[in-house]
């Protein structure tokens, strides 16, 4: 028979010192516990089935001898009912668990949702409108709330204010609203439909964005305003001119030319071919470069250590209203932009060039998937004679 241990009284369990396991007695397997830092708890030993377990009852003395023993008492009892003693605890600590899950704040999970997502984001700048959007609309009204409290009023106490002034800012933070609550309900922080979902829902309730948005296209030059302007382009000094031009030879967008690096460009074989990574359809496109874009290229002074083609004067990338400036100082109400939608109209109206080959110089997506997933190649060849022809245009000849 396993020799019993003394019972200790309270004066004694506070004269411990040293560290180790002293038995208590009262009830068998229980021990003080004192560590070599000096903290002090209650350990039980008991076998529950073939394993022996230590199950920690409490600090010393927050939990008196007395509690520690009366504890042990009953975690005795349930292994002898055949419970296990440590159930009870593991529903507590996950309902804690569900509680602190529960309590969530949007804010919070919005953070989290865009660390989460921001790595596959194309543009640095897609993080920092997704946060100041929700920052200055969301959070003010529901950025504090426990996110499984959240319903369709919080919802339109965000969204009725903008929705018919900044339909667009609206429209999006709306998406994102949803995104995020998505996530949440994923991460089992809230359960229940998404009262941001649009379709179904929200449609119901607010109107149209097209019903009341003006669509505002981008400002374009007419067609034969380019030669003059070309013209007047060509003489102006900087970095920011040489861009622009490229921009307009190219039909290309802005920020590929802002960003183009010299290891993109083949001079001799006369093509730009911008990396996935930099399009706006996440495939690679390669631009046939004219006769008058290879010498405007061949002209820019290239900066030793800077990748950039058109680069600051702190050598980095240029910014993207360096271009826009040019055209300020020119006098112009166009944007650079809408030198593609006069490229264009160009393609349609002035030559026979199929409307396909226009798309592809664009590097538009296909609408038609069916049309998409046959095109194989871009057309570098037919697509070279049209941008040739299109500079001779802007070149007046």
């Amino acid at each position: 028979m396993p020799k019993k241990a003394q019972y200790r009284t309270d004066r004694w369990v506070a004269s411990r010192k040293g560290p180790g396991r002293y038995a208590v007695g009262g009830v068998d397997g229980l021990h003080l516990r004192i560590t070599s830092t000096g903290s002090r708890s209650w350990v039980l030993r008991v076998k529950v089935g073939d394993l022996r377990r230590d199950i920690g009852i409490g600090p010393y003395p927050f939990v008196t001898l007395e509690q520690a023993r009366q504890e042990a008492f009953e975690i005795h009892k349930r292994i002898r009912d055949g419970a296990d003693p440590l159930a009870k605890r593991r529903e507590v600590r996950q309902a804690i668990k569900a509680q602190q899950a529960g309590d969530k704040t949007f804010s919070e999970c919005a953070a989290a949702y865009i660390e989460a997502k921001a790595p596959e984001w194309k543009n640095p700048k897609h993080r920092q409108q997704w946060e100041n959007t929700l920052s200055q609309y969301a959070y003010p009204v529901m950025g504090s709330l426990a996110v499984a409290d959240i319903d369709l009023p919080h919802v339109l106490a965000v969204l009725e204010p903008i929705w018919t002034t900044k339909t667009e800012t609206a429209s999006r933070l709306r998406g994102r609203i949803e995104s995020v609550l998505d996530w949440a309900t994923v991460r089992k922080y809230r359960t229940g439909l998404n009262p941001a979902r649009w379709k179904g829902h929200l449609d119901t309730i607010l109107p149209a964005r097209g019903k009341v948005q003006k669509v505002e296209h981008h400002k374009a030059m007419p067609i034969d305003d380019m030669p003059g302007f070309w013209r007047d382009l060509a003489g102006r000094d900087g970095m920011g001119a040489r861009a622009l031009q490229l921009v307009i030879l190219t039909a290309a967008r802005s920020g590929e030319v802002r960003g183009a690096t010299w290891d993109e460009i083949d001079l001799d074989a006369k093509t730009w071919t911008i990396p996935a990574s930099r399009m706006k359809a996440g495939a690679e496109h390669r631009v046939p470069l004219s006769d008058t874009a290879v010498a405007l290229l061949k002209a820019v002074p290239r900066l030793e250590g800077c990748p950039y083609v058109f680069h600051s004067v702190r050598s980095g990338q240029l910014s993207d209203m360096s271009l826009t400036a040019v055209m300020r100082r020119m006098g112009l109400a166009a944007v650079p932009h809408g030198f593609r939608s006069t490229f264009r109209d160009w393609c349609g109206e002035r030559t026979h060039y199929p409307r396909e080959l226009a798309e592809q110089a664009l590097a538009h997506t296909l609408a038609n998937r069916v049309e998409a997933a046959y095109r194989r190649g871009d057309a570098l060849e037919k697509r070279r004679d049209m941008m040739q022809a299109w500079a001779d245009f802007l070149r007046g000849e």
